[in-house]
């Protein structure tokens, strides 16, 4: 089996998987949180990202209702 490794360890290629949702992850294409590996979208940001909302609220919305 191929090698590879993240988080200062080395894992069966199958092996490196999502702690939450167990999607195969790609060395350095994922993110951890306490040293294991999560899937940046949707698992990492659901459960560790910013709460209260979206951060693109409002993009491509009007801009008609400002300054009233």
């Amino acid at each position: 089996a191929e090698k590879v490794t993240s988080l200062g360890k080395d894992w069966h290629r199958p092996c490196l998987r999502c702690e939450k949702c167990n999607k195969t992850l790609t060395s350095g294409g994922h993110a951890e949180h306490d040293g294991k590996p999560y899937c940046n979208h949707p698992c990492y940001a659901a459960l560790f990202g910013p709460k209260g909302g979206c951060l693109w609220r409002g993009r491509g919305g009007s801009e008609g209702a400002r300054g009233s």
